[in-house]
């Protein structure tokens, strides 16, 4: 009997269930009495235990040393120091080595329970392994009988008996009999100075090796920080942490938090070393201050950090990408020898921005300290040394070097490797001054520690610890204990055959918890748990595969969830490489067995992409996979997968024989004694629709404020399209108006005795509950549905596709045609349809469903319920006050207005109608109809918004809405490369007739030069307007380039555009109706008729004669934007203007005609400098006015495919008057131009002639 004191307390209550008052009971015994020491066999952690003694007596349970020897390395490390003595029943003591924590499970292989023991690791002999005394006993609430020899324990199963073994003395592997190493690690001092730090080397090495290892270590002491000091940091040009702090975000200063005397102490010991070290230092004024916290070590001792928080949120997040753990894992498995490696207080080594520094800040009790090294828990510190180590180590990655963050790795495949890869990363270390830790350090290890696994020789297999922490859970009492513990199993899921299976109790106790506010761990949620403990302690090691390996993957399916495993088959050996699960959705559950099958497939494929392409799958079932994917005529989900998997390299096998214990949950694709009929492995897509004899129906519903419409397009086999638009009476839905747009085009098809059909909508609901892939849950959506199925089954064969929009745009546009205007359309018939498909119960206000926002007012108010979340029922308790029932209609009080009936969603909509356009309405804004609504007496939450929402559909108010002035978009200056390449041509006119008939005026403006031309004409036609070109143009200034028009007939003729193509002449036609695309010569015009106007006399002269003045006039003006006269640009000389004539200039009385031609001469060599100076001029000036002019821009785009009205004043589409409206449409934007050109269609498709500007378009809303 051994007498301990007592220690550190680890377990944790557990909730009390039924089968633990299980009573257990021994019959008597008479005769053959068991005589021989309680012993039995139990599981420890991963170990199969036998010869543990059950010792009512001992109030401890002990392992003895030689056992302990025998553990795994990774397990003995586990040990923990105890400084109290154990005392014997004679009095003797005896202080134990530590003690361990392992998961014992006892039972008899069906009912078994699983509880954590903390074992003591004793310094003695003995025939037995392990001891069970009263803790363990108690926990399990087990019963002993040493006369019976047999031990009898309560579990979720059952009562489990236990009888006592024969002798035998051994500690073994449950599953995969691990050899320990022949030799022991060894723990080696690299620094005498210094020899509580020692370095780890592998058992396996050879004698050589290991002592060339240790002098090269020697050799290499530099690349160990053995004390703070010896850390010199990173150079900034390889890695340096930026905060990069929005600044639009306001510095924040927590308040200083008060800890207690002990904390304070540790607090400011740990500064001082810091500050010693460099890392830390005083800091005076920060505009950002945080509060230390004291972190709990899994050692019991502390650390510290510092509470970062609101500076992490002023920070961007930094997307540098992390490696794949997964990758990195097996990546590890082909090399024998590892060296694990870690850096000396790792982010401490990396420099912090100057200009950051002081934002790092936080208080202690002697000042303010910032860091001047990246510290703990910042936003972007894993990116930051992330990014440096894929700098440092770019040539090794991959080859001989592993990192992921903080944690490397050096492999080598041999052992006459290891050195000189330890030697090139040796020296990438020292080239970055990156120091590491001697304690944490080991070299030329067969197995070790690695991102959550251990690495073994031949795979790796889950840590310990992970498991541990899933032993050591209690059963949830909690929503936040279920979610941990889910958490805790997804960071192995990779071990877990099944997991999604396995899970599924949990997931209901979550949901039900989620959607009720109330926990209820159930009595399978608690079976599941044990089952579970009792799995976690015999994981699977798990394997990677090598370079063209062929992998084999097997499935399986439930009711409720799909499994795969993917192995390699080495050998007679299958081993596991990884374990895929997936709970299935509500519509997924309902997929036969086939299409389950294939689901499996298609989730594996996607969670491990890079297995399936870079290696050779082959699937081993039972049923006809390939032959399902492969068919020609498949349509659906099917025909989507199977397009998805033929980018695999996949083979479909037999299912043989499945080879070993750990996958053995795969030895049936279905459930056990799941009987599958025809109609489960039926499939939709086997039914072949005859190609000659289709019908394609195409259909739409639209729903706006104005009403709700349908359209339908039938196209028979032969081509011939029957259109119909239905205009919906009643109330209806987006959603039931899709419905009912199909339901009457199947009808439709019923009417022309269609046979087969394949209907086509865009509407994603309707088309996956159709299909079964969506539940219909609403109450009106079933019934639609139930409707269509019936429809369907009336055909031959009919097959429902959901397609884009785009593609369904004839059947889209005549929905909306229906549903948005109500007087009638020309062109396109239209039918009324009064009532809907199905009879729809609709309900009054008082009588609201759980989903209505007055559903939880009413409950409170009427029968005093609560929600169960005491926040929520806090916040509705306030907000009831607020309102009232009257004869079972609740209303709101307002502090002087009267009662406002709450009235539902839906019914707000009608309100909002009948105020804006009923019979008292005149198309109000929204804040006036909302005024107005509550003046009557009604209220619903968002009342404005929603307002708002609806109005800015209403057609009639966007068809008159008022024109808007300010420009659109920003202003494109026009400029030209040289003189007299592109002009711009303008008629003005009619003006009073004159001699000759003439009364329009034909005017041309060069862009370079602002040369101007003009004619006066009798008619304008393109015959005119070539004459012009040829005579004023072309043979006064050469060919030009561009010609930039109106839209104007004269200028849009075959004949003038056939001339100037043979003169390779580009013609520049401007949007409709917008004079601003013309502007030069527009202005040019406004110039010639203010100066023809004002030259002519009160008896109205001739207009005709004062052209050439006026021209004359404009030629010889200096113009803004060039600084110079077009004269001078043309010739390179100023004419001689009449007012130097009659007070003689200064050039025209020094004029020496002798000297003329060489001054003419000399100006025209300056010409083309002058011509520079004047182009640089004018793009400084049209700068100057572009930066003015979009200052008052509000700019207005439009996308592809959306709606837009037309300015009825340039497309006088309508009539025009005082009661005509502003805007006419709708049109579809068909592409846009850029600079604020669009081209534009029809409803129909048909294209608009010309291209319009967005300054006469506007949105239309539909």
């Amino acid at each position: 009997m051994m007498k301990g004191s007592p220690r550190r307390e680890k377990r944790v209550g557990q909730r009390v269930e039924d089968w633990m008052h299980a009573s257990l009971t021994f019959p008597p015994q008479i005769g053959n009495y068991n005589e021989t020491a309680m012993t039995v066999m139990l599981r420890m952690g991963e170990y199969r235990m036998r010869r543990v003694l059950v010792d009512t007596g001992s109030s401890a349970d002990i392992i003895y040393e030689e056992c302990f020897h025998r553990l795994a390395p990774e397990d003995k490390e586990r040990l923990e120091p105890v400084f109290e003595p154990l005392s014997g029943f004679s009095g003797e003591t005896c202080m134990p080595i530590g003690q361990i924590d392992f998961p014992v499970t006892m039972g008899d292989g069906v009912r078994d329970r699983t509880v954590m023991t903390t074992f003591l690791v004793v310094p003695a002999k003995s025939e037995y392994n392990a001891i069970i005394g009263r803790p363990t006993l108690g926990n399990l609430a087990a019963a002993v009988s040493t006369a019976h020899g047999l031990l009898m324990l309560p579990t979720p199963r059952g009562v489990a008996k236990v009888w006592a073994e024969k002798p035998r003395m051994i500690a073994e592997l449950s599953s995969q009999p691990r050899m320990p190493p022949s030799d022991k690690i060894e723990k080696w001092v690299v620094n005498p100075s210094f020899p509580e730090q020692t370095v780890t080397l592998g058992a396996s090495l050879s004698q050589k090796v290991r002592h060339h290892l240790k002098q090269l270590l020697r050799d290499n002491m530099d690349v160990f920080a053995f004390t703070h000091d010896d850390m010199t940091g990173v150079p900034r040009e390889v890695a340096e942490h930026r905060l990069g702090v929005s600044p639009n975000v306001k510095p924040f200063v927590q308040k200083q938090r008060h800890m207690g005397e002990k904390r304070k102490k540790f607090i400011n010991s740990e500064v001082q070393k810091l500050e010693a070290a460099g890392i830390v230092r005083q800091v005076k004024n920060s505009t950002w201050i945080a509060n230390p916290v004291i972190v709990p070590k899994s050692d019991g001792s502390w650390r510290m950090c510092v509470d970062y928080t609101n500076l992490n949120k002023a920070c961007p997040k930094d997307a540098y990408p992390l490696p794949v753990i997964d990758e990195k894992v097996d990546s590890l498995v082909p090399f024998r020898l590892k060296c694990f490696l870690d850096a000396y207080k790792g982010y401490h080594q990396v420099k912090m921005s100057r200009e950051d520094e002081s934002k790092t800040a936080f208080y202690t009790q002697n000042g303010i300290y910032c860091y001047t090294k990246m510290p703990f828990g910042l936003k972007n510190a894993g990116a930051t040394y992330q990014r440096m180590m894929d700098k440092v180590f770019k040539s090794q990655i991959g080859k001989n070097v592993e990192v992921y963050v903080d944690d490397l790795v050096i492999k080598s495949l041999q052992e006459n490797r290891l050195l000189p890869d330890i030697v090139e990363t040796f020296a990438a270390l020292r080239r970055n001054s990156i120091k590491l830790n001697p304690g944490k350090c080991s070299f030329g290890m067969e197995e070790g520690k690695f991102l959550g696994v251990i690495i073994t020789i031949e795979g790796f297999r889950v840590h310990p610890e992970k498991v541990a922490a899933v032993i050591k859970m209690r059963s949830p009492a909690s929503l936040k204990e279920v979610q941990a513990l889910n958490g805790r199993l997804v960071a192995i899921n990779r071990f877990l055959s099944k997991h999604a299976e396995r899970s599924l109790p949990f997931i209901a106790v979550l949901k039900k918890c989620l959607s009720e506010k109330r926990f209820e761990w159930t009595t399978e949620a608690e079976r599941a748990f044990q089952d579970l403990k009792a799995y976690l302690v015999n994981l699977p090691a798990l394997t990677a595969p090598r370079i063209d390996e062929v992998l084999k993957m097997y499935l399986s399916t439930s009711s409720r969830a799909v499994s795969s495993v993917l192995l390699v088959e080495r050998g007679d050996t299958q081993t596991p490489i990884y374990y895929i699960s997936r709970v299935l959705t509500d519509a997924e559950a309902n997929y036969s067995i086939l299409e389950k099958l294939v689901l499996a497939l298609v989730h594996a494929s996607r969670r491990q992409r890079r297995y399936f392409q870079a290696h050779d799958i082959e699937v081993l079932t039972s049923y006809p996979l390939q032959h399902v994917l492969r068919k020609p005529d498949l349509s659906g989900r099917l025909c989507k997968w199977a397009i998805e998997l033929g980018v695999y390299n996949l083979t479909f096998k037999p299912r043989t024989a499945v080879k070993g214990q750990v996958i053995a949950d795969f030895l049936s694709e279905i459930p056990a004694g799941t009987q599958v009929t025809p109609e489960e492995l039926y499939l939709p897509e086997a039914k072949k629709i005859p190609t000659g004899e289709t019908w394609e129906l195409h259909s739409d519903g639209a729903s706006s404020i104005d009403g709700a419409g349908a359209g339908v397009i039938l196209i028979s086999p032969a081509g011939k399209e029957y259109a119909r638009a239905y205009k919906l009476s009643f109330k209806a839905s987006n959603n039931e108006a899709e419905y009912e747009a199909l339901i009457a085009g199947l009808k439709l098809a019923l009417r022309h005795k269609a046979k087969h059909i394949r209907a086509h909508i865009d509407s994603l609901l309707a088309a996956n509950q159709i299909n079964e892939e969506y539940e219909a849950k609403d109450e009106a959506m079933a019934k639609y549905l139930s409707v269509c199925k019936a429809l369907i089954k009336t055909f031959e064969t009919c097959e429902v596709v959901h397609v884009p929009r785009s593609k369904n745009k004839k059947a889209d546009a005549l929905s909306k045609l229906a549903s948005c205007f109500a007087e009638p359309l020309q062109n396109v018939h239209v039918e009324e349809m009064k009532n809907p498909a199905i009879q729809i119960h609709r309900i009054n206000v008082a009588q609201q469903s759980p989903e209505s926002w007055t559903a939880p007012i009413i409950k409170y108010l009427t029968d005093g319920r609560l929600p169960q979340d005491k926040g929520e029922a806090r916040k509705l308790r306030s907000k009831c006050e607020n309102y009232q029932m009257i004869n079972g209609v609740l209303y709101r009080r307002t502090y002087l207005g009267p009662l406002l009936r709450c009235v539902d969603l839906d019914e707000a909509g009608y309100l909002i109608k009948e105020v804006h356009l009923g019979i008292c309405g005149i198309h109000a804004g929204p804040k006036a109809v909302v005024a107005k609504l509550k003046n009557a007496g009604f209220y619903w939450p968002g009342m404005h918004a929603m307002a708002v929402e609806e109005l800015r559909k209403c057609m009639s108010c966007q068809k008159y809405a008022p024109m808007i002035s300010r420009p659109k978009n920003d202003l494109i200056p026009v400029t030209s490369a040289w003189p007299f390449q592109k002009w711009a041509v303008d008629i003005v006119g009619p003006f009073p007739e004159a001699a000759g008939r003439v009364k329009f005026l034909i005017v041309a403006v060069d862009y370079f030069t602002k040369w101007v031309e003009a004619k006066p004409l009798a008619t304008i036609s393109a015959v005119q307007v070539k004459k012009f070109l040829w005579e004023f143009i072309v043979c006064r200034f050469g060919i030009p380039l561009y010609l930039v028009t109106d839209n104007g007939t004269q200028f849009a003729d075959k004949l003038l555009q056939q001339w100037c193509k043979e003169l390779q002449i580009q013609q520049i036609f401007t949007s409709v109706a917008h004079p601003q695309g013309n502007g030069q010569v527009e202005r040019i015009n406004r110039s010639l008729l203010k100066g023809i106007k004002t030259r002519l006399d009160l008896e109205g002269a001739s207009w005709v004669d004062e052209v050439s003045h006026v021209l004359w006039a404009h030629r010889t003006m200096k113009k803004s934007s060039t600084g110079e006269t077009p004269f001078s640009l043309t010739y390179g000389s100023e004419a001689m203007i009449p007012a130097e004539i009659g007070i003689p200039s200064y050039r025209h009385l020094n004029c020496h005609l002798i000297n003329n031609d060489e001054e003419i001469r000399r100006n025209l060599d300056l010409l083309e400098e002058r011509r520079e100076l004047a182009a640089f001029k004018e793009q400084k000036y049209k700068e100057q006015l572009k930066k003015y002019y979009n200052k008052h821009v509000h700019k207005v785009t439009f996308k592809e495919g959306e709606y837009v009205l037309r300015s009825n004043e340039a497309s006088r589409a309508l009539p025009q008057g005082k009661l005509a409206p502003n805007w006419e449409g709708p049109y579809i934007v068909k592409k846009d131009l850029g600079k604020g050109a669009y081209e534009l269609a029809r409803l129909d498709g048909k294209p608009i002639p010309r291209t319009w500007n967005s300054a006469q378009l506007r949105k239309c809303y539909m």
